[in-house]
């Protein structure tokens, strides 16, 4: 095939709805969609009547469950008063300033300032620019890489697939970074790292970001110690050490953040999908002192730093946010998730002694992965799942995803490795 020549051209044209699905190879999935119409608590139902029990929570975020009455009416409640304002210059929301104000009081960083937009995505790309940016107002233009690990999924947009260490989303765009200045270090190694530093030079590197817990990744939990070096690190080397904990954040680790789990200091930690349980799209960095004070001078020269979209502090989705904090201290969630912690690791490893088709467990917080043996593919025993009332999904890894909503009972999660364990001994005895 010639480079003129379109990809696919001999393929027929396949039909469907107008939406275009997300992260969808077209042809494996048009025409056998699950339509989901409605949720309750940690299930939910499609329009062709079957209940599902959601052991994803979503995309990683529905931590409360699904059609939350005290969420349902926070948002209710805001819309009718202001559904939202924008907070560019002088003009705030009160929801917003809350926001920020409850934000900062649980922060694992001391005294942060909070920026808030609409997602994940916005978060890691207001990370990295303002890292950037940091370093061109002290004076070191040279610091402008931005070093990820393999593995890593730090969203979509420009940044986000720019910093990706799956490659699969950083390719097809014509060159290896959308966003130039970024490399990738290894995933568990700490030398390592200490070497890619050396090859580029840390005079010249801006940020490591990393998750604290790899989620798409196929959710590997740091190795002892790992995330600790990293930082010392970034201190050694004058480098900014950013924790994106838009997985993690808000109590998927059974504290409020991961950074609070491993005993990390990060520069900068961005956020999202835990913030409201998913029932607003919001996200934000949070931002230490050494950062944001630059910015903050008494002076006519202080410089203004350029982020800021329409959605930024969105008055009901702040609303939404303080409703949903309120709840997981109300019901005491966080707790909950250390002591399912517990239960996954004994149910998970429990499968993976009796159960051939596992390779490895592995389990951080209420994050579980369960890799499988080469001869069985995850997408197949997820489909399969579905059929079971399950919903799980694939990873990288061959891994199986397992991070239900923080209201999970002990019963359920059984059920829910129980069905994973049926599915792979079918897949097992078809040979």
């Amino acid at each position: 095939m010639t480079l003129t020549e379109p990809v696919a051209a001999a393929a027929p044209l396949l039909d469907g709805p107008a939406l275009w699905p997300a992260q969808a190879h077209l042809p494996t999935v048009l025409g056998r969609q699950v339509v989901i119409a409605r949720g309750e608590g940690s299930y939910v139902m499609t329009t062709d009547g079957r209940r599902l029990f959601d052991g994803t929570a979503g995309l990683w975020h529905a931590n409360v469950g699904h059609a939350h009455p005290v969420l349902a009416e926070a948002a209710r409640r805001q819309m009718l008063t202001l559904e939202t304002y924008h907070i560019f210059a002088r003009f705030v929301n009160d929801q917003a300033l809350a926001l920020g104000e409850r934000l900062a009081a649980i922060a694992p960083i001391a005294r942060p300032k909070v920026i808030l937009n609409s997602g994940g995505s916005d978060a890691i790309d207001v990370a990295c620019k303002l890292a950037r940016r940091h370093w061109q107002l002290a004076g070191r233009p040279d610091k402008t890489i931005i070093l990820s690990r393999e593995f890593s999924y730090h969203g979509l947009h420009a940044y986000g697939t720019s910093i990706a260490g799956l490659d699969m989303n950083r390719e097809g765009y014509g060159t290896d970074s959308l966003v130039p200045e970024t490399a990738r270090v290894p995933l568990h190694d700490a030398d390592q790292v200490a070497k890619v530093i050396a090859e580029h030079g840390a005079e010249r590197i801006a940020a490591i970001v990393t998750e604290p817990i790899q989620g798409t990744g196929g959710v590997n939990p740091p190795h002892d110690g790992y995330l600790t070096e990293l930082q010392e690190l970034c201190r050694q080397h004058d480098i900014l050490f950013v924790l994106d904990e838009v997985i993690t954040g808000f109590g998927r680790t059974g504290q409020m953040f991961a950074a609070q789990r491993y005993g990390l200091d990060p520069d900068l930690i961005t956020f999202a999908k835990g913030v409201t349980s998913g029932y607003a799209p919001l996200g934000g960095v949070l931002v230490a002192p050494r950062v944001w004070e630059a910015f903050y001078r008494d002076s006519p020269d202080t410089p203004v730093f350029r982020h800021g979209a329409t959605y930024a502090g969105h008055a009901t989705a702040c609303a939404v946010a303080l409703a949903h904090l309120d709840l997981l201290e109300a019901e005491r969630l966080v707790p909950r998730v250390a002591e399912l912690e517990g239960r996954l690791r004994t149910e998970l490893d429990a499968l993976a002694a009796r159960q051939p088709g596992v390779a490895e467990v592995r389990v951080a917080g209420f994050l579980g992965g369960v890799a499988l043996v080469d001869e069985i593919a995850a997408t197949d025993v997820a489909d399969d799942l579905i059929e079971l009332g399950f919903v799980s999904r694939p990873l990288r890894g061959n891994t199986l995803q397992l991070s239900p909503p923080f209201i999970t009972t002990d019963a359920e999660l059984a059920a829910f490795v129980a069905a994973v364990d049926q599915a792979v001994s079918a897949r097992l005895a078809r040979g």
